[in-house]
């Protein structure tokens, strides 16, 4: 419980990593990229070298687990920073924990959602509105990067499904390696549009390939690793609510270094959301 705790805090702080590149000129996918070929590159180290899944279905669930957990979801979340704040972005991702508890009661029978974690859905959704409707009006930001923000969320649920059904049969370090792999590989059509930024005057500054080593080496190998044992080890519920705690670490983290404000109005939201996300988590 403990490491998966870390875990989340340090996650937290990468939004804020995530914004300083993206202020430095890298863009979204740009970021995704270097942080996960250098996460794959390092993780071959410790993985177990069989290159495919034991039977097709498998593979492609790994497939969508690189798309979900990999390349949609960081996609998603980090081009909702060009659009909101790093506090905005991170207490929305946080809705993931909920998005979560939904899908798996509607694919687990013992997994259904009682009276009360219907409620808790209801609270955490007026938390969400609260914390929309202070971004566009208090703070005057595009509510496109909400919107991107919730579509992070919603893909970080289907991973944490999926990972229900393989972390059964194969290892984390293995399931890990190919979310890494098959993350890479779904991002490359994205080049053809829009190609990677290959600036060595950009990637040769201090800050930039500091924070690129940073999200690669902690927030993505290590993290990853330690994540995916602990949906194994503890639950995928009870494991995927520690992320409540997340929009807590960012707000603090954003307001320290990236001086984003925090109103009333964003601490309502932030009481709202998670009072609404723990109700609903509860047996």
């Amino acid at each position: 419980m403990t490491a998966a705790f870390i875990v989340v805090a340090v996650w937290s702080e990468t939004f804020i990593t995530s914004k300083i590149l993206l202020n430095n000129g890298l863009m979204p996918a740009d970021i995704f990229f270097y942080r996960f070929s250098l996460a794959y590159f390092l993780i071959w180290f410790i993985s177990p070298k069989r290159l495919f899944a034991f039977s097709v279905k498998d593979e492609l669930l790994m497939l969508l687990l690189g798309i979900t957990g990999g390349s949609l979801y960081f996609l998603s979340e980090n081009t909702a920073l060009n659009y909101s704040t790093a506090s905005n972005v991170a207490i929305i991702v946080c809705s993931a924990p909920i998005l979560t508890a939904i899908l798996l009661s509607a694919f687990y029978q013992d997994e259904r959602m009682n009276l009360k974690q219907v409620l808790g859905s209801a609270i955490a959704f007026a938390g969400v509105v609260l914390i929309i409707y202070n971004g566009e009006v208090v703070l005057q930001l595009n509510p496109k990067g909400d919107v991107l923000a919730l579509a992070a969320a919603v893909t970080w649920g289907l991973y944490s499904l999926m990972m229900k059904n393989l972390t059964p049969k194969y290892s984390t370090r293995f399931i890990t390696r190919k979310v890494f792999g098959y993350g890479l590989l779904t991002i490359l059509p994205y080049f053809l549009v829009h190609p990677l930024c290959m600036d060595m005057e950009v990637l040769s500054i201090p800050v930039v390939w500091g924070s690129l080593a940073y999200l690669g080496v902690v927030a993505s190998m290590v993290c990853f690793v330690v994540w995916n044992t602990c949906l194994r080890v503890i639950g995928t519920v009870r494991t995927t609510n520690l992320i409540y705690c997340q929009p807590f670490f960012t707000m603090l983290f954003a307001y320290s270094v990236l001086g984003d404000r925090i109103t009333w109005m964003a601490v309502i939201g932030t009481a709202v959301l998670t009072t609404g996300m723990i109700l609903a988590a509860e047996k």
